[in-house]
């Protein structure tokens, strides 16, 4: 290593170097063991010395020592094919001071390192941002297959600054402390993780219309509930097991005022139902509701058909509760939980209710108060106040119901359950003649005032209206 700048190569944190009977593997934690066949002394060399870490140089110098020169062209493809398998570090290190990192997170990523250009002003991407973990400050963005760890303040402070239209010149002018080539090599990893824009002669970017019309946290979210721009755990892994208690399938009662609701006949629903196709071919939203309300016996029969429990599943090898509704969902979750917004129905007084899926009953909270109103008014906006809801059912996710069994993909799949129930809503209305809206938006903080609940633990992710047709 120098003493002024270089780029040192080293291998992910999580790979180690082994070796079986004079076979050389490389194990990790996210990926299968992969044996090195054939590999010369040189590489040998080059291997070991991954581990801690090298500069291109140096590692050359290790072939050299050991193959002669005739090794460095197979050096080449072999550094070549290990970066390219994403096993491969960068770091920008000046005066034996460790500034950045590029640390691949996907098998899609390439490293690129590009010179910026010197009297082009350049600018972080809106994309980027930067945050704390396991102790350190870590840049992302969803546009890259890479992530980049800080580990001194400067380069921090030349993220501060390119918050800013800025040119190389200027920043080696503001930071003469480092030499202008280590500031070119840091723009150059901001460059290969797509977290730094060009400006054109306009002092705009480039404008691509796919990435214009993205929003910050609707293109973050979609990069890290999937794979393939991410190197976290994803899917089922159970990762509280043995140190929290997962949440019961069913919630608890919250009151103490208990209403049994109507159960339809379903064996003579089966029968004489209208037909699936002409539901379907009818299923629309509709935001006007007629005079005479909704019934409490025809929303007894909407939730019976929509939303009620039809059995536990769980064993004493699966602690994990599941259940058996008429709607999907992921995992047998159901961490959806549904309360009613009355504003009108006729047998059901004003407030607010809780359905109890086990024993098909509503519970009432609260008489209505300043938050229903809210609520509701939300509602009638968010329709364009075409009519004024009869009842506003909220769905409200208890979200460690998914959070202790997945990891990487919870919220995603509580908002996918979210659709599909809507969809049985849309349906069952339809059938019944009712008249349903599923809405867009709604305000989380204003329903867990109004229910009591804690925010991060259980509040609103859906809202549905429900009532009376206005044409029948």
């Amino acid at each position: 290593m120098t003493k002024t700048q270089s780029l040192v190569l080293s291998f992910k944190d999580d790979i180690s170097l082994t070796e079986q009977e004079g076979q050389l593997f490389l194990q990790s934690s996210s990926r299968p063991t992969m044996p090195l066949e054939n590999t010369s002394k040189g590489l040998q060399a080059v291997l070991r010395q991954l581990s801690s870490g090298a500069t291109e140089e140096q590692l050359m110098e290790l072939v050299v020592q050991h193959d002669e020169e005739i090794g460095l062209p197979r050096f080449f493809y072999f550094l070549q094919k290990l970066i390219q398998a994403g096993l491969i570090c960068h770091t920008v290190v000046w005066n034996q001071v460790r500034l950045a990192t590029i640390v691949p997170v996907s098998r899609q990523y390439q490293f690129r390192l590009n010179e910026p250009v010197a009297d082009q002003p350049y600018l972080l991407s809106r994309f980027a941002y930067l945050h704390q973990q396991q102790k350190q400050w870590v840049l992302e963005s969803p546009l890259a297959h890479s992530k980049m760890l800080i580990h001194d303040w400067r380069a921090t402070a030349l993220l501060h600054v390119l918050a800013k239209p800025t040119r190389l010149e200027e920043l080696c002018r503001e930071f003469q402390e480092l030499s202008p080539t280590t500031v070119s090599m840091f723009l150059s990893l901001l460059l290969c993780q797509n977290a730094l824009n060009q400006l054109n002669e306009n002092g705009k970017t480039e404008a691509v219309p796919s990435l214009v019309q993205w929003e910050f946290h609707d293109l973050l979210f979609h990069a890290k509930s999937r794979e393939g721009r991410q190197a976290n755990l994803y899917g089922a892994y159970h990762r509280f097991e043995g140190q929290i208690e997962p949440l019961p399938v069913v919630k608890p009662p919250m009151s103490d005022t208990i209403i049994s609701l109507y159960k339809p006949d379903i064996e003579a629903l089966k029968q004489n139902d209208v037909s699936f196709t002409r539901v379907i071919e009818q299923r629309c939203s509709l935001r006007e509701h007629g005079e005479q309300p909704i019934t409490v016996e025809q929303l007894g029969e909407f939730l019976y058909r929509t939303a009620r429990l039809r059995k536990i599943m769980g064993t004493k090898q699966r602690p994990y509760e599941r259940s058996n509704r008429p709607y999907p969902s992921g995992g047998a979750c159901y961490e959806l939980e549904l309360y009613l917004v009355v504003n009108v129905c006729e047998g059901l007084s004003s407030g607010l209710y809780h359905y109890s899926p086990t024993e098909h009953t509503v519970e009432k909270l609260t008489d209505r108060t300043r938050e229903l109103e809210k609520l509701l008014e939300y509602a009638y906006s968010a329709i364009a106040k075409q009519g004024k809801p009869q009842i506003l059912i909220v769905l409200a996710a208890r979200f460690q119901r998914v959070t202790w069994r997945y990891n990487g993909m919870a919220y995603a799949a509580i908002l996918k359950n979210v659709g599909v129930l809507y969809q049985s809503m849309y349906l069952v209305a339809t059938a019944m003649g009712l008249a349903p809206c599923a809405l867009g938006g709604g305000d989380s903080d204003l329903f867990a005032a109004a229910a009591g609940t804690d925010y991060y633990a259980e509040t609103s992710v859906g809202e549905f209206i429900l009532g009376s047709r206005a044409d029948l």
